[in-house]
């Protein structure tokens, strides 16, 4: 059931009526499959932009119900923006009990939840996991795909029809950049942050070479649309430098 007390972590309360309402959604949608609901970033953090954050969500469930998963979500999606638009969209990440509970998932869904996550319905699956230290190999397993996802943001900036998809390209690319950027030196730093420009301060530290590179992306979080020339050039110099940097720290390390 809905534990109380734990919708009480959203400090901001413009998103308390958006994750109860949420909630029910799913409990009577989903019925005795649905295991556990768990909320993180910005609204979970308490600091969600009104209007343009999204409701980060992971649903975990008993059985596979992708038959029913992508009208679900959509009808989510469609009917939240129009109720509520304090949040820009719901996304929400989906697991199987047996996905997150095996070992193999220690530095990928047992991190999320450990580190990231709040139970808000059901058993909270994090208590499975104990305490995380910044380590390489955490950093590795949440940026292995760099290389694809910059490719894939890349070819959104470029087809990009309106100011608005741009904008929020940007600002995805932004925080996935910069947070990549200091999970590089996360062994080394020895904390968890989540501010994607504290993320990107923490790491010129250790890279005071790249500082000109920080400030543009700091520049893209910004509301401001900026010439695609120049944030794909961004993309392919800076993004092809941090993948393989990556490498280079995985060959040094193992």
């Amino acid at each position: 059931m809905t534990n109380p007390q734990s919708l009480a972590f959203i400090q901001q309360t413009e998103f308390q009526p958006v994750v109860e309402d949420l909630l029910s959604c799913l409990r009577n949608q989903l019925g005795t499959n649905l295991h556990s609901i768990y909320i993180y970033g910005s609204v979970a953090k308490g600091t969600a932009i009104i209007g343009q954050s999204n409701l980060d969500v992971v649903v975990v469930s008993k059985q596979d119900f992708s038959t029913q998963k992508q009208s679900l979500f959509n009808s989510i999606n469609w009917r939240f923006q129009r109720e509520f638009p304090q949040v820009n969209g719901v996304s929400i990440r989906t697991a199987l009990v047996e996905d997150i509970t095996c070992l193999d998932a220690i530095f990928t869904w047992g991190f999320l939840l450990k580190q990231c996550c709040t139970c808000v319905y059901g058993d909270d699956l994090s208590e499975c996991f104990g305490e995380y230290v910044p380590s390489w190999e955490i950093a590795k397993h949440w940026n292995n795909d760099t290389e694809t996802w910059l490719k894939h943001y890349r070819m959104v900036v470029a087809k990009a029809q309106d100011l608005d998809t741009q904008v929020t390209a940007q600002q995805t690319i932004a925080k996935k950049l910069l947070r990549a950027s200091y999970s590089l030196v996360l062994h080394k730093s020895k904390r968890w942050l989540d501010c994607p420009r504290e993320c990107g301060e923490q790491f010129v530290k250790y890279y005071p070479e790249q500082a000109k590179y920080i400030e543009r992306l700091n520049i893209l979080l910004g509301q401001r649309a900026i010439a695609k020339r120049s944030v794909v050039g961004l993309l392919d110099f800076y993004g092809e430098w941090l993948a393989e940097e990556y490498k280079k720290t995985e060959f040094k390390i193992g």
